[in-house]
């Protein structure tokens, strides 16, 4: 029996025990639970207190933000500002300009009407001054007939020729007047002069010096230049820079350009094609680039041997490449290089007659037109390019004044200047040295004498500078100064009525009283 109790004792005591471990167990989760419960409130807190920090963070950047904003608003609108405020003043600068303009051609539009009215005035003094010569005419007939007991033709014919000498006077001197009024308009004058040249002679000129012939072999050659589609033909021209023309002409191919170097280079090319007989665009490329390192070759052995025909010594490379060029460059049908070296030896001929140094005459001479070289790729005459040209490469002084003033852009000051003038006008004005049919040549000069010697008071007349002057000798007691002035006058008028010339035609009258007396 005390087994059993024992047992139910110990059972007792084990359920006791674990109802007091539960017991404590449970306590210390509810413990645990409050501490738990404490500490996630803690951290809500501090969650709470934190993004309390960060929204007031977020505000003051987000202020900050804007302030800076609004700053860069303000500096952009102040230069936005300044912007509109140059161009409203820029606009008012240019509607000061346009009505200082329209002021200037209201000012224009009164001085014409003004020149209006004095001619009209004029006009009628010139009626009331005929009016009073008629009366004069006839009251010098009376008192003629009269007195010298002549015949009324013989007194028309003094009151004629007393009438016309003072009519000539008067004449001359409106002509005077006028040409003075008119100096404002002389450079509209001076284009319509060269328009008028470039008219008359710019036609011949263009298909004589911008158009070379090549000869084929037979007119089945033409195809095999054009290639299929046309893909020959156009190598050629983009490898070139020259237009091929192929028409009816028989067996030939015309190349037109107006660079003659590249005309050149086109022509010797199509002739080597032709020649060899294969034609296709990676031929005709290698060809032209071949022909062209061959000519420019030339070019400088060209410009050396003149050099060292002429005997000077020292030229910048490049200039003497320029004037290897001029070997394919002309003026009027003369060579340029040619004419170049004529200049070069007559300068100093004259040079060592005069005792100046030769070398130095035959220098300036042989660069005087080396703007011709490139004329055609810088704008300006060629004088004023050509010695811009040699200053840039070292040359002296003296010689880039002498080829500056060779055609008169600047007042020659030196005897070297004068002769690079002289030396110029006697290459390029001899009869046969610019090509021109000797008959139209000679028909030109005698032209000009017949025109000349058509006028009263004319003794004798000289076609100079092969046929760009003409210079008419008076006779001093037939005629008076403003005669001569109206005389030259009347003869350009008539030159450019009746004659068909190149350039400009200058009409010097020379008016001179000699006296001559012998001692015996």
């Amino acid at each position: 029996m005390s087994t059993p109790l024992a047992v139910v004792g110990f059972i007792v005591a084990l359920i006791a025990g674990m109802a007091v471990g539960y017991l404590v167990r449970l306590k210390q989760a509810q413990s645990r639970l409050q501490s738990v419960e404490a500490l996630s409130q803690r951290l809500m807190d501090d969650s709470r207190r934190e993004a309390d920090t960060l929204k007031k963070e977020a505000l003051l950047q987000a202020k900050d933000q804007i302030y800076q904003m609004k700053l860069d608003f303000e500096a952009e609108t102040k230069e936005r500002r300044a912007e509109l405020n140059q161009v409203e003043k820029r606009l008012t600068q240019k509607e000061e300009l346009l009505d200082k303009k329209a002021q200037g051609l209201e000012t224009r539009e009164q001085d014409h009407t003004r020149r209006e009215l004095t001619l009209i005035e004029r006009e009628r003094g010139v009626d009331e001054q005929r009016a009073q010569y008629d009366h004069l005419v006839a009251q010098q007939k009376e008192t003629l007939e009269q007195i010298a007991s002549l015949t009324q033709d013989q007194a028309r014919e003094q009151v004629i020729q007393s009438i016309e000498d003072q009519a000539r006077h008067e004449a001359a001197k409106t002509i005077k007047r006028v040409e003075q009024e008119t100096k404002e308009a002389s450079a509209k004058k001076a284009q319509e002069i060269l328009a008028m040249a470039c008219k008359r002679y710019a036609g011949d000129y263009a298909v004589e010096k911008t158009v070379s012939v090549v000869t084929l072999p037979s007119d089945e050659m033409k195809g095999r230049i054009i290639g299929r589609e046309g893909r020959n033909i156009r190598a050629i021209e983009a490898a070139t820079g020259i237009d091929l023309i192929i028409d009816d002409t028989p067996e030939a191919v015309i190349l037109s350009g107006f660079n003659p170097m590249r005309r050149e280079i086109a022509r010797l090319s199509l002739e080597r094609l032709i020649a060899d007989g294969r034609i296709h665009p990676a031929r005709i490329e290698e060809v032209v680039k071949k022909v062209t390192t061959e000519v420019e070759a030339s070019i400088k052995e060209a410009g050396e041997q003149a050099t060292f025909d002429v005997g000077v010594h020292g030229i910048h490379p490049e200039i003497v490449k320029l004037i290897g060029r001029l070997r394919y460059r002309s003026s009027y049908a003369q060579n340029v290089l040619q004419h170049s070296l004529e200049v070069a030896f007559l300068c100093g001929i004259m040079a060592s007659e005069l005792g100046i140094n030769p070398k130095h005459a035959k220098r300036a001479g042989l660069l005087h037109d080396i703007g011709k070289a490139v004329d055609h790729e810088i704008e300006g005459p060629h004088a004023v390019i050509g010695a811009d040209l040699a200053k840039r490469h070292g040359e002296k002084p003296h010689i880039i004044h002498a080829i500056q003033a060779h055609h008169e852009d600047i007042p020659p000051e030196s005897v070297l200047a004068v002769l690079v003038q002289a030396a110029d006008a006697l290459s390029g004005a001899r009869p046969g040295a610019r090509r021109e049919m000797l008959e139209s040549y000679v028909k030109r000069l005698e032209d000009l004498e017949r025109i000349a010697n058509s006028f009263q008071g004319v003794s004798n007349s000289f076609a100079i500078q092969a046929g760009r002057e003409v210079r008419i000798v008076l006779e001093a007691e037939r005629t008076t100064d403003d005669q001569a002035l109206l005389l030259s006058h009347d003869v350009a008028r008539k030159i450019e009525a009746e004659m068909m010339y190149p350039g400009q035609i200058k009409v010097t009258v020379i008016r001179e009283t000699r006296a001559v007396d012998f001692a015996r």
